[in-house]
């Protein structure tokens, strides 16, 4: 994975097929993200208030890994006065290297922030080589 060569928001490209979240009149908004590796994986915890595991829609395409956050926001029982919590659901695109087993990775959501686990490939982790006498 490369943190720095990630899409974010942008539409598909001409002739693209992605999938399509639910059709609503809601706009999506970049959730904050951090990305941690170690010798065996990746970490992404992204931060989503609001949304919930059901709310949730996590995809693999291609070299494309999209989150897709879904918020259920009640309405004020009286007349809003003031509001700064926008009325928007979460989506998130990364690009994937092909050091990423994407057949294993797995998600954790927590108060708000969901953990991906993106293992790297048998092929990408280091090995130690033995030497053999001749």
């Amino acid at each position: 994975m490369n943190p720095t060569s990630q899409t974010q928001n942008q539409p598909p490209q001409a002739g693209a097929q992605r999938p399509q979240p639910m059709q609503h009149n809601r706009r999506f908004i970049t959730p904050p993200a951090n990305i941690s590796a170690t010798q065996n994986e990746y970490l992404v915890e992204i931060e989503m208030p609001g949304v919930t595991k059901d709310g949730l829609e996590i995809m693999v395409e291609g070299n494309e890994l999209t989150i897709i956050g879904r918020r259920k926001l009640d309405e004020p029982q009286g007349e809003l006065v003031y509001r700064e919590s926008p009325l928007a659901d979460y989506r998130r695109v990364f690009e994937l290297g092909p050091d990423v087993d994407t057949s294993k990775i797995s998600a954790q959501m927590e108060q708000g922030v969901l953990k991906l686990h993106l293992p790297k490939s048998e092929k990408a982790k280091p090995r130690k080589i033995e030497v053999q006498v001749a």
